[in-house]
């Protein structure tokens, strides 16, 4: 039995994407030559880029192709800071970001000397958006997540978005977990800000999405103004150096049309499947607990606190079992530390170290489901087991 529920770390690449890769791969020549090879491989990126911009909802000059989702956050962030308007200082970083976000801020407020303004969040995990405002003011810019990566709360980013342009602030809004599975729009969210404020950079991944791992994009606002962090060649509006990954942005951009258009009828099937999974959980297995927003949540996603089970213990029985779930964060995998976004929400340390995170995909179907219901009860059992005693001396 091999059931694979961690869609969040990485979900399966698309059949229809892999073959827009290797239709891609044919084409050759570099996409900044000015010869007929070369200007068939900038047609190729072009399209892509455009086909991307469509689905992200911006426009085809507002897409930077990266690396993947961490180069385009650091990207935003690094780059907005370099840029910041004279007067201006601090940063405004929420408790519970990803790690993506939360590293490129600290390494700036070390290497300048600056502050980080958090900003808390909600029992239920959402970023707290009066909170959030009142921290704007003076703020060199912001960031902040579409819907948070590990508890799946989708948090109020119009709001946010609001805020910050009407502080003059320049955010950046990390979309990696909620691009495909939510709806998604640069330019509504952008609204009428003006020039070099509100929304400015919002960043994409496409192994979210079923496209190829190693390609992501920053959407750069036009009247945004950012520091590279890559220099030599001025490829992509100055943004980006270096030859552009022409079949990875073609991949990626098939898989964004795709997971868009089919949003609506995919998200209605895994909220279904969700909910059962949640309530066949806390129908088995004694005290375990939903954590994030009951209503407001990706709907592929439910992470779930076994307390009294180690999160690390459960996540290698349920792998022996056939089952592939997370404790967290793929991006911090292998670092046995509690969960921040849990602390972030008032857990104690022991609760953070006691949650799995089972994410659903596109492949997921009912007997998944069934499967893994049918495995963790007795997970659980021999987890809690095999757990220390608890600080009141109860084991």
């Amino acid at each position: 039995m091999s059931i694979y529920l961690d869609h969040a770390a990485s979900t399966p690449l698309r059949p229809e994407a892999r073959e827009a890769w290797l239709e891609a791969t044919e084409v050759v020549g570099n996409a900044s030559s000015i010869h007929a090879n070369g200007q068939s491989a900038r047609r190729v990126l072009e399209d892509a880029r455009e086909r991307l911009a469509a689905a992200v909802g911006c426009d085809p000059i507002e897409i930077v192709i990266t690396s993947g989702g961490t180069e385009a956050v650091n990207l935003a962030l690094k780059g907005l800071w370099q840029t910041r308007r004279s007067g201006t200082s601090d940063i405004v970083l929420p408790d519970g970001e990803h790690h993506a976000s939360i590293d490129p801020v600290e390494w700036i407020a070390r290497r300048d000397g600056v502050g980080i303004r958090s900003v808390p969040l909600t029992t239920s995990g959402a970023i707290d958006a009066a909170a959030f405002a009142a921290a704007l003011p003076g703020a060199a810019l912001a960031t902040a997540l579409v819907a948070n990566n590990e508890v799946g709360t989708v948090n109020p980013v119009a709001d946010l978005a609001q805020a910050a342009a009407a502080e003059r602030v320049p955010l950046h809004l990390d979309a990696i977990a909620a691009f495909g599975h939510v709806p998604v729009s640069f330019a509504q969210l952008r609204g009428d800000a003006r020039p070099g404020a509100g929304l400015l950079a919002m960043s994409v991944s496409a192994h979210k999405v079923g496209g190829p791992i190693g390609v992501g994009a920053l959407v750069v606002a036009r009247s945004a103004r950012l520091d590279p962090l890559l220099h030599g060649g001025g490829q992509q509006r100055g943004l980006r150096s270096g030859t552009q990954d022409v079949a990875g942005a073609a991949a990626f951009a098939v898989a964004a049309e795709l997971a868009v258009a089919e949003l609506a009828e995919e998200s209605e099937r895994l909220s279904v499947m969700r909910d059962r999974l949640i309530a066949g959980v806390l129908a088995t297995v004694a005290g375990a607990e939903l954590l994030g927003d009951p209503i407001d949540r990706l709907p592929g996603n439910a992470h779930i606190l076994f307390p009294d089970a180690s999160g690390e213990s459960l996540l290698f029985l349920l792998d022996m079992a056939g089952v592939s779930v997370s404790t967290g964060s793929a991006c911090q995998a292998g670092v046995p530390e509690p969960s921040h976004v849990v602390t972030a929400m008032g857990r104690t340390e022991r609760e953070a170290r006691e949650v799995l995170r089972f994410t659903l995909g596109r492949s997921t179907t009912d007997a998944d489901i069934d499967a893994a219901l049918r495995v963790l009860p007795d997970a659980v059992e021999r987890a809690r087991a095999a757990s220390g005693p608890r600080p009141d001396g109860r084991s």
